[in-house]
């Protein structure tokens, strides 16, 4: 500690200053908002339903389109074990 003394009190001025600099601008009010729970946005329950929605029309396609490529990898399959000669 003895390189760091003269620095010591100069160094914690600064980040003291720094640190009231900072949270006394938009980020402060931001935390402080947040912390008070007015920060906190409302969720749009019609909108979110909407999108459960779609997501599950999504996820009911595409089960269609993979019993679709399953299907024709099976067609594929069959057609050619019965080219294939000798078998």
């Amino acid at each position: 500690m003895g390189e760091l003394g003269p620095f010591l009190v100069p160094m914690t001025l600064f980040v003291s200053a720094a640190a009231v600099f900072i949270f006394r601008g938009p980020l402060g009010k931001a935390i402080g908002e947040r912390i008070a729970g007015r920060g906190v946005e409302v969720v749009d329950t019609v909108e979110t339903e909407a999108l459960h929605q779609e997501i599950d029309e999504l996820r009911y396609r595409l089960a269609e389109v993979e019993e679709r490529l399953d299907f024709t990898d099976r067609l594929l399959a069959e057609g050619r074990a019965r080219d294939e000669p000798g078998e």
